[in-house]
């Protein structure tokens, strides 16, 4: 091994627990409304629709710009992309913390998700650059386990530190922290090993074939017919996950089982938990033991379908234990399979094509999202409130919609075409 080599092998591990690092303030944001909701709301003066369109303020730019992500890691560059849109999460998370009013709070989590949403698609073209392919899962795998740490912070510890000094301070130390890593990314992130003068560790992988036009592979992955149960299934399942755990998960909790925001957090925390137990586990499931992506998408899907059931139909009949597996099981079910569903859509296209199909389906959860939050915080405002608590009523009509989307996402499942292919 040469000695640039080397050293390129040791300083890839420096860029790639920045930017983890990074990640977990990726799934922070976007789920960090759930515990604070309630504050927010008495002190923004707001009702369920408006708050749900102030959490789904995230998720617009988020969707909109993966495209544009792809672009701008290519000709721009994946260290001076993130690092710019960093430095606009942060102005967000500040704006969002000092909000005078609802508009502004709306302004500020839409910075937020327009600057971290060029965080996932340029990091994967960074370690496509310093990761042979054969460790290239490996290191997804951990990206998306920082991002369940992510969201466990956005659960307990949010809930413990919005208690000791207010929501609006939280946003605002939060926003200072996203600057820090903006700069740690400019300061130490390259986007090549070439770009400090060493060797490649990647692997030659021979003649590369003809690189295909932005718009020649989005006609390509929207033209064909097997691209859009995949599709379906993420704006579903991410429908009801990024609903319940993002945004009314927690007045949930605190309006019908009477919980404080610490004890509904630990409660959400699980979810997180589920997230990072569940990338490896659904891993395993798809590739050894069911040796298939379909089995496994099929089986989330029905499980998650029954979770929704419970929400809808037993919404306050659950026992605190119950709850407690019901968000773990939606942590794996309803998000670590997402690791799933993203490789069979790799799978569906030749290589060359894998970042415009990524691009275009992962607009699809975070609409499910976008659409889902004030969809449902408008459905809670139409049966009504009692001294400012949603009714049992709100949250029954509420879930149901869930429920639907379960069932949607499970019948898309059955429509998938089987992508391993065995050796």
């Amino acid at each position: 091994m040469s000695d640039p080599l080397s050293r390129a092998l040791r300083y890839r591990w420096l860029i790639f627990w920045i930017l983890a690092i990074a990640y977990v303030l990726v799934y922070f944001h976007r789920l960090c409304p759930a515990v604070v909701a309630v504050d927010m709301m008495s002190d923004l003066q707001t009702g369920g629709a408006l708050l749900g369109l102030l959490g789904s303020a995230y998720f617009y730019p988020y969707a909109i710009m993966q495209l544009p992500a792809g672009l701008l890691s290519d000709s721009w560059g994946p260290r001076r992309t993130i690092t710019l849109f960093f430095s606009v999460a942060c102005v967000g998370s500040v704006l969002l913390g000092l909000a005078p009013s609802l508009f502004w709070a709306i302004v500020g989590r839409t910075l937020v998700g327009l600057g971290v949403s060029m965080l996932f698609v340029p990091t994967m073209k960074v370690l496509a650059e310093w990761f042979r392919v054969r460790e290239f899962a490996t290191m997804t795998g951990i990206l998306m386990a920082m991002g369940g740490l992510g969201s466990l912070s956005a659960a307990a510890p949010l809930a413990f530190l919005s208690t000791r000094i207010g929501w609006r301070l939280s946003f605002v130390a939060v926003g200072i922290f996203t600057l820090l890593m903006a700069t740690l990314v400019w300061l130490f992130v390259r986007d090549r090993p070439g770009d400090l003068g060493w060797p490649s560790p990647t692997e030659p992988t021979g003649i590369t074939p003809p690189a295909i036009g932005l718009l020649e592979g989005m006609k390509k992955v929207v033209t064909y017919p097997r691209f859009w149960p995949i599709a379906i299934w993420f704006f579903c399942d991410c429908a009801i996950f990024f609903s319940f755990g993002g945004l009314w998960g927690g007045p949930y909790l605190m309006q019908i089982y009477g919980l404080t925001k610490a004890q509904a957090g630990k409660i959400l925390s699980m979810m997180a938990i589920g997230m990072i137990v569940g990338s490896p586990l659904v891993s395993f499931l798809s590739n050894r033991a069911f040796q298939g992506r379909k089995p496994v998408l099929i089986l989330s899907s029905f499980i998650t379908l029954c979770l929704t059931a419970l929400l809808a139909f037993r919404t306050a009949g659950l026992t605190v234990p119950v709850l407690y597996l019901l968000c773990f099981a939606l942590g794996i079910f309803s998000s670590a399979i997402v690791v799933v569903g993203f490789t069979t859509t790799k799978e569906l296209f030749p290589v060359r094509m894998a970042g415009t199909s990524t691009g275009l389906v992962n607009l699809f959860p975070f609409a499910g999202g976008a659409l889902f939050q004030p969809f449902l915080g408008h459905l809670l405002e139409r049966r009504g409130r009692v001294e400012g608590a949603f009714t049992l009523a709100g949250y029954q009509h509420a879930f149901l919609a869930l429920f639907v989307c379960g069932i949607i996402a499970f019948l898309a499942c059955l429509f998938l075409k089987e992508t391993l292919i065995q050796e």
